[in-house]
C-alpha cells in the first residue's frame, strides 16, 4: 500500500506515491526512538538549544524548495506556505531560547526541616522528558502543524524523542521535511533515533498503542482524534493524549460596534471565514449578531471567493455540513466559486436566537471550510445567557464599542470558560508564536484543557515531575544542585528566584 499526493487544483496525482510503513518498520523505528530517549534527555539543554537552530537554519535554507512542493500538495498558494515555513523556524528557535532561560523545569528546592509537622526531609523535585512522543501531523498545516511543527519542536526541546505520523495530504512535503530534520540532528551529535517518520493511518494507530510510545500530540478531526484518544486510553498503560480536534470559535458582535462599524466588522468577518478556504483552526463558525447586522455579513460573503481544500475527502465533507446547514438554516449569502477540483464555495445561513436555542448541539456543530452560521438576536443579554451553553472552543471572540463595553464585560467572563483564547476587536486567526499564547480549550478544541499546543508552555506537556529525597548534592542533576551551575530560575523555599 503507499500514500499518494493529489493537486487540489486539478485533481491529479502529483509525486511520487510514499509507501506505508509496515508494522515491523513501526516497531523498529520506536524501539530506536526508545534507546535514544535516554542519551538526547541527557544531552545539556544548551545542546539541545542548538540541534533546534540547526534544524531552523537548515528549514530556511530549503524553504523555496520546501513551499514550492507544498503548494503542490496543498494549493495553499506560495506566500502563506513561505511565510508558515517562516513560523515554524519561528517556533523552533522560540524553543530554543525556552531551553536556555529554564524555568520550563520548574526547579524546586525546599531544604529539610525536623521542626515542621510531619518532619520535612530535603526535597529537590524538576521536570524531566516524558518518553518518546508520537506526533501526528495536520492536514491544513504542511509545515507549522506538522513534521517539524510545534508538537516535534516542543517535544525535543523537553528532551523526548519524536516519531511523526505524515498526513496523507502531503507525504512528500513530509518526506522531504523530515529529511532536512534528520540530516540536522545528527549534525547537531543527536542519537540515531532522536527523530523519525512513519506513513499510513495504520501505523498511526499502532504507534499510539505500541508501549515505547509514552504520549501523543494530534490536530485534525474531532473523529480521527477521539478513535486515538481512546486507543490511548484503552493500553494497559494509558498515555497523555494532546488532541486538538474541532472548534466553532464564536463571535458576539454587539449592538453599537455593529451600528459603528458595520462594513469594517462584516469585511473582517468575510475575509476570515474565507482565509484558507476556511482552513484554519481558529475559522469563525458562529457569529452571534444584532439582526440588523445580517444583511451586511451576507453581502460581505457574496463578495468573497472559494478555494480549493486540502483533499476530495474534505471537500465531500464540506458540502455534506453545508447541506446539513441548509436543511436546518435560512441560506441567506453564497461567495464565488472556485473552480478548483476540490473547491468549496463561501456559505453563509442564518437562524434567530430562539431556534438556536432549542437544537444547540445541531447548530454548533463544526463545518470545516468556509462556512459560518449567523444567529441573529434583539436583546444582547439573550445572546450572553447562551454562551456558556456552547461546546468548548480555541478561540471566542467580542466585537464592541466603548457603548457596549458592560455587555462586552459581562460575554468575557462566560467566554473564557469555554475557549483558550478570548479575543477583543480582532478575528480569531493570529495564532502568535509567543510565550503568553494559549491554543486549546475545553472539548471538542482539545482532549486536554490545561495545556497549549502553540507557545512557549506547549512544551508542558511532554514533561513529567520528579523529586529526589535526601540525596547529596554531588548524585544531583546540575538543575537541582546548591550552586546551580546551570542558572537557570528556581525556587527555594518557596521564595521564587532564591537561586
Amino acid at each position: 500500500m503507499s500514500i499518494q499526493g493529489f493537486d487540489p487544483r486539478t485533481g491529479a496525482a502529483t509525486g511520487a506515491p510514499v509507501a506505508e510503513t509496515t508494522v515491523a518498520e513501526v516497531d523498529a523505528i520506536a524501539a530506536r526512538a526508545a534507546a535514544a530517549l535516554g542519551r538526547w534527555a541527557r544531552t545539556p539543554a544548551a545542546v539541545r538549544a542548538a540541534a533546534l537552530e540547526g534544524i531552523a537554519a537548515a528549514i530556511d535554507a530549503e524553504s523555496s524548495e520546501l513551499a514550492a512542493l507544498a503548494d503542490r500538495e496543498t494549493a495553499l498558494g506560495l506566500p502563506r506556505l513561505t511565510g508558515e515555513i517562516k513560523r515554524t523556524t519561528s517556533q523552533l528557535r522560540l524553543f530554543a531560547d525556552v531551553l536556555r532561560e529554564g524555568s520550563y523545569l520548574e526547579a524546586t528546592l525546599d531544604a529539610a526541616d525536623a521542626s515542621s509537622v510531619p518532619p520535612r526531609p530535603e526535597l529537590r523535585r524538576m521536570l524531566q522528558p516524558i518518553g518518546p512522543v508520537a506526533v501526528f501531523a495536520a492536514s491544513n498545516f504542511p509545515f507549522a502543524f506538522s513534521v517539524a511543527g510545534g508538537d516535534t519542536a516542543s517535544a525535543l526541546a523537553g528532551g523526548s524523542s519524536v516519531v511523526v505520523k505524515a498526513h496523507e495530504a502531503h507525504p512528500q512535503t513530509s518526506r522531504a521535511t523530515a529529511a532536512i530534520v534528520a540530516r540536522a540532528l545528527a549534525a547537531a551529535g543527536a542519537p540515531a533515533g532522536t527523530f523519525d517518520i512513519v506513513y499510513g493511518v495504520a501505523a498511526g494507530a499502532q504507534l499510539v498503542r505500541h508501549p515505547a510510545i509514552k504520549a501523543a500530540g494530534f490536530t485534525g478531526s474531532t473523529h480521527g482524534g477521539r478513535a486515538l484518544f481512546d486507543l490511548a486510553n484503552a493500553r494497559p498503560d494509558p498515555i497523555p493524549f494532546y488532541g486538538e480536534l474541532g472548534s466553532v470559535n464564536p463571535v458576539l458582535i454587539l449592538p453599537h460596534a455593529a451600528d459603528e462599524r458595520a462594513k469594517e466588522i462584516a469585511r473582517g468577518f468575510a475575509a476570515s471565514l474565507t482565509l484558507g478556504a476556511g482552513q484554519f483552526c481558529t475559522n469563525p463558525g458562529l457569529v452571534f449578531a444584532p439582526a440588523t447586522l445580517v444583511d451586511e455579513l451576507a453581502a460581505a460573503v457574496r463578495q468573497a471567493s472559494g478555494g480549493a481544500m486540502l483533499t476530495r475527502r474534505m471537500r465531500d465533507q464540506y458540502l455534506a455540513g453545508t447541506q446539513a446547514l441548509a436543511a436546518a438554516a435560512e441560506a441567506v449569502a453564497t461567495g464565488a466559486e472556485s473552480d478548483a477540483a476540490f473547491g468549496a464555495t463561501p456559505h453563509l445561513f442564518r437562524v434567530d436566537l430562539q431556534t438556536f436555542a432549542g437544537d444547540i448541539e445541531r447548530f454548533a456543530e463544526e463545518c470545516f471550510g468556509p462556512a459560518a452560521l449567523v444567529v441573529a438576536y434583539r436583546d444582547p443579554q439573550d445572546a450572553i445567557a447562551l454562551l456558556g451553553r456552547l461546546p468548548g472552543s480555541l478561540t471566542a471572540s467580542v466585537h464592541a464599542a466603548p457603548a457596549d463595553a458592560a455587555e462586552a464585560m459581562q460575554a468575557a467572563d462566560v467566554l473564557r470558560g469555554i475557549a483558550g483564547r478570548v479575543v477583543y476587536n480582532a478575528w480569531p486567526t493570529g495564532v502568535a508564536v509567543a510565550w503568553g499564547m494559549q491554543h486549546g480549550g475545553p472539548w471538542p478544541a482539545t482532549t486536554n484543557p490545561l495545556h497549549t499546543s502553540v507557545g512557549a508552555t506547549a512544551i508542558r506537556r511532554w514533561l513529567v515531575p520528579v523529586t529526589f529525597q535526601d540525596w547529596p548534592d554531588a548524585l544531583l542533576p546540575d538543575e537541582l544542585k546548591d550552586a546551580n551551575p546551570l542558572r537557570i530560575p528556581r525556587r527555594r523555599n518557596g521564595v521564587p528566584g532564591a537561586g
